[in-house]
C-alpha cells in the first residue's frame, strides 16, 4: 500500500510539473544532502547514502553509541522505522562492518500536501489576483504551482483550436509568495485557475472556476477629508477620489457608499452620493464625526470594496454669514459641491438626509398639476349628472300624457306592429 501510495504522488507531482514547468519555483531535490523525509504514523524507510544497495551496514543516532539496527538484521543498507513520530526526527549514522561512516541520513516528518484553498479578486476590469492558503499544515518545505487557462464554450469554442484555449503561466507576484496575477484579462470571459501544492510527499491541486464581473471588488476610494461649512453647525461637507488602481473609463465607472456617524454614537448613517462629494445635512452640533466611504462598480458587478480609512470632521460652531452672502452647502449651484471635482464622471448632489432647508413661498407643481385634475373630474361629474336627469324627466312626461307602456322602448315600438297576428 505505501508503495502504490508513492507511486501516486510521484505521478502526481510529474502531471503537476508538465502543467506548469515555465513557471515552476520548485526544487529538483528538496533540502540539503542527505535530507529523507516521511509522513507522520507511517512507516518509514531510511537508506544509506554513500553505499551501494544491499550493503550491510549498522545504524546509529547521532552522537549516540547505541544500536539501533545491526548488519545482520537481513535489511541491508536500510533502516525500517514503524509508525515513525516526532521523536524519530533527526540525523542518523550508518556504518559498514569495517566501522567506516558510510553516510549520514536526517529524517524530517510531516504530511502529504492537502488541497490549497484559493480566493480570487479583481481591483479593475482588466487584472485579476489569485491567494491561496495550505489546505493543512505539512510541516515539510512546500512550492506552487500555478496556471490559467480562458474557459471555452462547449459547441462553439471547441470546434476552432487556437492559442486562447492554452494554459498560461500565472505569475508569483512578487516571487515566492501565495500571490500570483493575471494581466489583461478579458472582462466577460470566464477562467480556470490551477494551483498545486507540492512537497516531498507528493502534491495536490485546486482548479478554481471564476470570472471578472463575479468577483470584481474595486480597492476602497483615496483621500478622503471632511470639512466643516462656516456658519452651517449640522453641515458637514466630504470629498474623495478614484482609487489609483481603477482606470477612469466613460464606460466603466464606479459607485460609492458614504456612511458617517457621532464619535459617542454606535450607529452609521448612510448616503449613497452622485459624484465625488457629499454634504451632509444632519450632523450633530458641537460633537466630531467619523466618515468613511467605499466603491462598487456602477452596474452592481462583483461587491462593495472594502471601507476607506475613516476620517474625523468637526460641524462649524463660528457665526452665520451676513444676510446675501449664503454659504457653501446652501445653494449647492453656486458652491464647490455643485461642480466636477478633478477626475470626477459625475456631478455631485447634496445629501438626502433631513435638514434646515429655506422656506419656498412658490406653487409647488404638483399642487398645479392636482387642481386642473380636480377640475377635470368635476366637469364630467356635471355632464354624467345632466345626462341622466334629462332621460329621467322625459320619462315622468311620458307617463303623465298617455297609458303606461311596457318597457323601456316601448314608446318608439309601432302599435300596429305589437298588435298584428301572423297569417295562417
Amino acid at each position: 500500500m505505501s508503495s502504490s501510495c508513492s507511486g501516486l504522488s510521484r505521478v502526481l507531482v510529474a502531471v503537476a510539473t508538465a502543467l506548469v514547468s515555465v513557471s515552476s519555483s520548485c526544487p529538483q531535490t528538496w533540502g540539503p544532502p542527505g535530507a529523507q523525509y516521511g509522513q507522520l504514523g507511517k512507516s518509514v524507510t531510511l537508506r544509506c547514502p554513500g553505499v551501494t544497495a544491499g550493503t550491510l551496514v549498522s545504524w546509529f543516532r547521532d552522537r549516540d553509541s547505541s544500536l539501533l539496527q545491526g548488519p545482520y538484521s537481513r535489511q541491508g543498507h536500510e533502516l525500517v522505522l514503524a509508525r515513525a513520530d516526532v521523536a524519530d526526527e533527526g540525523p542518523y549514522v550508518c556504518r559498514t562492518l569495517d566501522g567506516a561512516v558510510g553516510g549520514t541520513v536526517t529524517l524530517h516528518l510531516g504530511y502529504p500536501p492537502a488541497r490549497p484553498v484559493v480566493s480570487c479578486q479583481a481591483a479593475d476590469y482588466e487584472n485579476f489576483s489569485c491567494t491561496w492558503s495550505p489546505g493543512q499544515v505539512s510541516s515539510l518545505p512546500t512550492c506552487y504551482l500555478t496556471s490559467y487557462r480562458k474557459k471555452t464554450v462547449p459547441g462553439v469554442d471547441d470546434q476552432r483550436m487556437n492559442s486562447s484555449t492554452g494554459s498560461w503561466v500565472c505569475p508569483q507576484d512578487p516571487p515566492g509568495t501565495a500571490r500570483c496575477v493575471v494581466h489583461g484579462a478579458e472582462f466577460w470571459s470566464q477562467y480556470r485557475i490551477n494551483v498545486t501544492e507540492v512537497n516531498p510527499l507528493g502534491a495536490s491541486t485546486r482548479l478554481l472556476d471564476v470570472s471578472l464581473q463575479s468577483i470584481l471588488r474595486p480597492d476602497p476610494p483615496q483621500e478622503l477629508q471632511v470639512e466643516s461649512i462656516p456658519g452651517y453647525p449640522r453641515r458637514l461637507h466630504a470629498s474623495w477620489k478614484y482609487p489609483a488602481s481603477w482606470p477612469h473609463q466613460p464606460h466603466f465607472l464606479l459607485k460609492f457608499r458614504l456612511q458617517y456617524r457621532p464619535v459617542q454614537h454606535p450607529t452609521w448613517s448612510t448616503v449613497e452620493p452622485v459624484g465625488l462629494e457629499e454634504v451632509i445635512t444632519d450632523a450633530v452640533a458641537g460633537l466630531p464625526h467619523i466618515v468613511r466611504v467605499s466603491a462598487r462598480d456602477f452596474l452592481d458587478a462583483g461587491s462593495w470594496s472594502a471601507w476607506s480609512p475613516e476620517a474625523w470632521g468637526t460641524p462649524s460652531i463660528g457665526p452665520l454669514p451676513k444676510e446675501g452672502h449664503p454659504p457653501a452647502g446652501d445653494q449647492p449651484q453656486l458652491t464647490p459641491e455643485s461642480k466636477l471635482q478633478a477626475g470626477s464622471l459625475a456631478p455631485p448632489r447634496p445629501s438626502l438626509q433631513p435638514g434646515p432647508q429655506p422656506l419656498d413661498h412658490s406653487v409647488p407643481m404638483e399642487q398645479v398639476a392636482m387642481l386642473v385634475s380636480l377640475g377635470i373630474l368635476f366637469f364630467l361629474g356635471l355632464v354624467a349628472g345632466s345626462l341622466v336627469l334629462g332621460l329621467w324627466m322625459r320619462l315622468r312626461l311620458g307617463q303623465k300624457n298617455g297609458p303606461p307602456k311596457h318597457g323601456f322602448l316601448g314608446p318608439i315600438i309601432p302599435v300596429d306592429k305589437l298588435t298584428r297576428t301572423p297569417d295562417l
